[in-house]
């Protein structure tokens, strides 16, 4: 099947981003950079119950639970938000691939819908996804009580390893493209799930990734 899909379906190109869009993970840069090294640490050290459970399982969802619920709990929403979209400015100037955001390009210019699917934090990858004008933005988000502060809870889960097919396929459904041809791209054993869904995979760790794909001979 050619690039054009001649199938005639709608196209969705589904892109991770710590690794695959960025040089970088970026979710522990924000949160020290929200809370301070030291008051990460100390936010973390007061749940010995949790770490003692993320560690006895090996959870990876569990310590992330934990360091988010340290560095957001009882935060202004609105000074999270402004300060995720200046942490999303400074990615986009210094922190992307070379490569792979040439292809996010080359989709958007084929017509498709293009959607970033990540563990990465909502505060700074909603503003970046609609600096790069992509269709949606699946990711991991922290709940906002009414009194417009967050709680410390993920919004639904961690957006990583079968959550982010789960989140892709709701979203296809939602907009009415369930049927669509999936393109997908990631770097890690958290984007296993989504690269098997898709038509066309592409696991970027350790390559370089031409801005468009190669034709059919």
């Amino acid at each position: 099947m050619s690039p054009e899909a001649h199938s005639g379906r709608p196209v969705v190109a589904a892109f991770d981003f710590d690794g695959t869009l960025s040089v970088r993970d970026c979710v522990l840069p924000f949160l020290e950079r929200l809370a301070g090294r030291r008051g990460l640490a100390a936010g973390c050290a007061r749940q010995p119950a949790a770490i003692a459970r993320a560690t006895l399982h090996r959870d990876r969802d569990r310590f992330k639970e934990v360091v988010v619920r340290a560095a957001l709990a009882g935060r202004d929403a609105d000074s999270v938000h402004n300060l995720g979209a200046v942490f999303a400015d400074e990615i986009q100037a210094t922190h992307l691939r070379a490569d792979t955001p040439r292809r996010l390009a080359w989709h958007q210019r084929q017509g498709h819908q293009v959607v970033l699917v990540s563990a990465s934090l909502g505060a700074y990858l909603h503003p970046l996804g609609r600096s790069l004008g992509v269709d949606a933005v699946l990711c991991t988000d922290g709940v906002v009580g009414e009194d417009g502060c967050y709680t410390g809870e993920l919004e639904g889960s961690n957006c990583r390893g079968p959550e982010k097919e789960r989140r892709l396929r709701a979203w296809m459904a939602e907009t009415g493209i369930e049927h669509a041809e999936i393109w997908a791209y990631g770097d890690s054993n958290g984007d296993r799930e989504l690269l098997l869904a898709a038509h066309h995979r592409t696991n970027v760790k350790d390559r370089i990734i031409a801005e468009e794909p190669e034709r059919p001979s």
